[in-house]
């Protein structure tokens, strides 16, 4: 069952043991991916363990923390026309990437494909699987499943040339729901995103994380991408929607400052959506305030 059509791309950050475990699985993987890892300047021994334990893996060491763009480098070497992210403490299930390839060459129209969460140790589905299956984005008839407004970086496959030419991740974003920006820049530029529930995708939490510092980047980065895409009210109707459910503590104060120091930025890249991808995102919003799966409010 071996299938060339995807390269699997994984960032990772002195997360060795955690890592490890991941490569491990997609070893195992009946597609027999390749698999390109970005190690972002970890300092556990991760990038020494990799090329020993798995000298099949493409390893990158751009010698610093790169973040999101971590991905985007990996990219520059994929010669596939699919790219499956996954975090280090994630995996895909056997046959999910033979799946999501099948989907994309079924429907050239869509460009990404987002599978459904599962939880480790226990095997329960994530909370924003219901959120996913449940998503209130319009779309065309011959759409394989639910539309997205956005995609989730650690569960998503997608066209690789499709990528490239949207950007990538945006350097600045760094890490907390920088996938944002980039999913709309690819309904602009006419892509369609879905969910599919027959893909699977398997995460076991990693307990070496800064959640704080995660909050903070998803909180600075939804309020960075508000005001670079979406008009001057609805724009204005989301910051202060923000600013009434996070919570009132130095993390989101931190987040609002940084986020509003980048205002002359902001204002030079700034770039509206187009009426029918901004019409998507408004439909999304009471999603998103009733959410309890948008982990960086809480």
């Amino acid at each position: 069952m071996t299938d060339p059509r995807t390269t699997v791309v994984v960032i990772t950050h002195n997360r060795r043991r955690e890592l490890l475990r991941t490569l491990d699985r997609l070893a195992e993987l009946p597609e027999r991916p390749e698999v390109i890892v970005t190690d972002n300047a970890s300092t556990d021994g991760t990038a020494d363990a990799v090329a020993r334990h798995h000298p099949e893996v493409r390893l990158l060491r751009p010698g610093r923390n790169l973040g999101a763009v971590g991905r985007n480098l990996a990219v520059r070497e994929v010669t596939t026309p699919y790219v499956a992210f996954c975090d280090d403490d994630s995996w895909w299930a056997p046959g999910s990437l033979t799946g999501a390839a099948d989907l994309l060459d079924r429907h050239p129209g869509v460009v990404s494909v987002t599978a459904r969460i599962v939880v480790e140790p226990h095997g329960t589905e994530d909370p924003i699987v219901r959120e996913l299956r449940e998503s209130p984005v319009p779309g065309p008839p011959w759409l394989p499943g639910p539309a997205l407004g956005s995609f989730l970086a650690a569960a998503t496959v997608l066209r690789t040339d499709a990528f490239r030419k949207a950007g990538g991740f945006h350097p600045k974003l760094w890490l907390g729901g920088e996938e944002e920006l980039l999913a709309v820049d690819l309904a602009t530029d006419g892509w369609w995103l879905v969910y599919a529930d027959d893909l699977t995708i398997h995460h076991h939490a990693s307990e070496a994380r800064d959640a704080t510092l995660r909050r903070r980047h998803g909180i600075r980065n939804t309020l960075w991408f508000t005001w670079l895409r979406r008009p001057v009210v609805p724009a204005l109707r989301r910051t202060l929607d923000l600013a009434r459910t996070v919570p009132r503590d130095t993390t989101s104060l931190l987040a609002f400052t940084e986020a509003a120091a980048a205002l002359p930025w902001i204002l030079r890249e700034r770039r509206v959506l187009p009426p029918e991808v901004e019409t998507r995102l408004r439909l999304l919003e009471p999603t998103q305030r009733a959410s309890k799966a948008r982990r960086y409010t809480g």
